[in-house]
């Protein structure tokens, strides 16, 4: 148990100062409420009334997020694995396998669907 104490630490300090953000948050904070500062996204423009599904929505902000987070998990994986490479044996190797053929599929459909054509 001994072991484990340093993270119960660093969870509770973690803890402690995500709730104390908020608390301090609201009793500091302005308290100037409008309609503009209540709506879902404030920049300035009154929201054009759509109804649901009406009017295409652009995904290629999303398309750039997922190839993104496919090669940063790519690579916080691979880092480690090359480092103890020896150490793992037979084992690591199917398993980093497994995990780089699971990449290319996310790779291949990132390419069918056009996100790495930067138009």
């Amino acid at each position: 148990m001994n072991v484990y104490v340093p993270i119960l630490v660093l969870g509770a300090v973690a803890v402690a100062f995500a709730v104390f953000s908020v608390v301090i948050s609201r009793i500091v904070g302005p308290k100037r409420y409008n309609s503009a500062k209540l709506e879902a996204y404030e920049c300035g423009i009154e929201p054009a009334p759509h109804g649901i599904g009406s009017a295409r929505f652009p995904v290629k902000y999303y398309m750039t997020a997922m190839l993104f987070i496919i090669f940063d998990i790519e690579i916080v994986f691979l880092y480690p694995w090359a480092v103890h490479f020896d150490a793992l044996g037979v084992f690591g190797l199917v398993a980093m396998a497994l995990f780089i053929f699971n990449v290319s599929v996310a790779y291949a459909y990132e390419w069918r669907r056009g996100g790495l054509s930067w138009d």
